[in-house]
């Protein structure tokens, strides 16, 4: 069977959830982080490697926490994301804090990566039903050979996606009559009040959401051919936000401009589980109320890994 890898970006510093290194909270009845359930899904579903992305500085507790744990049941190797790593030619400007967007993560693991792979956020809870989903497709469908890239993404609703303790950004997905995915609209300041679903676009204009809309969360099917096309990109992107230190090359831009281009095709695979996070410091109670919802109603056993 093809190998496939579960890419896990774990480099946010997470300035919202109060300080802390909130990828490594235990939130689980059981002391488990979120990261332990993807891996338990993942790895449930039939990926068969795990390539953590994270920061240098915590390395040591991200290996103590979890790392070595996992590294007894799975093949586990690590990238690190950087500020400056960049292409040849760039320096990292003055005033410039945070490294480069979740596209600039995935470049970071740019020379482990050589096979079709899942990209997920490590404080975001996804449930089982995306993993299957996407390596399934990974596996049985995905064409490397292609003249477009061939890539796919767990679709969710967005209202299984939003918090009760602030707004939020998502990446609002249209998809065509094939079920592929036509463009994606960040969206920011996403909140549910009086039974309305509203959001902002970028330029601040107000627009209204239905519940069941396509959200995108992060977990993307993609290939190493995706990550080349990343890395000739980066460039470009540096070039045209220059003088904009807060500028992120994030994925799901990437991705929707190469389906407008035409070079990409992705797949939507609709998922109906319920997505949480820890975006704020007031989602930790409700996070971990879900989670041991979920043991006792046997989705988890008492020990995710034996």
């Amino acid at each position: 069977m093809k190998e496939t890898a579960l890419v896990i970006m774990a480099a946010g510093i997470g300035s919202r959830f109060g300080g802390g290194i909130k990828q490594l909270a235990k939130l689980g009845p059981h002391e488990e982080i979120i990261i332990d359930y993807s891996i338990h899904d993942a790895l449930k579903a039939g990926f068969d490697k795990i390539i953590f992305i994270i920061r240098k500085d915590i390395e040591a507790d991200f290996k103590e926490v979890i790392g070595d744990r996992i590294s007894r049941i799975a093949k586990v190797r690590y990238a690190f994301q950087d500020l400056s790593d960049l292409p040849e030619g760039f320096t990292v400007p003055e005033g410039r804090k945070k490294p480069w967007g979740t596209g600039q993560a995935i470049l970071a693991a740019r020379d482990l990566i050589d096979c079709p792979f899942i990209v997920i956020n490590a404080d975001d809870f996804y449930g089982a039903e995306g993993f299957k989903k996407v390596h399934d497709y990974l596996v049985n469908e995905m064409d490397e050979n292609s003249d477009r890239l061939d890539l796919c993404m767990a679709g969710y609703v967005l209202g299984n996606t939003l918090s009760e303790n602030g707004a939020v950004t998502r990446g609002v997905c249209e998809k065509d009559e094939t079920g592929h995915l036509v463009s994606v609209h960040e969206t920011f300041d996403i909140e549910k009040k009086d039974g309305v679903v509203k959001g902002k676009t970028e330029t601040g204009e107000e627009v209204l959401l239905t519940e069941d809309a396509v959200a995108s969360m992060n977990m993307w099917g993609l290939t190493p051919a995706f990550v080349k096309k990343l890395g000739e990109g980066f460039p470009e992107f540096l070039k045209k936000s220059e003088g904009n230190i807060k500028a992120e090359y994030l994925l799901p831009e990437v991705v929707g401009d190469l389906v407008t281009e035409g070079k990409a095709t992705v797949k939507v695979l609709h998922t109906d589980d319920k997505w949480f996070g820890v975006t704020y410091a007031d989602d930790k109670p409700y996070v971990m109320a879900a989670l041991k919802e979920l043991h006792e109603k046997k989705v988890y056993g008492d020990k995710l890994f034996d």
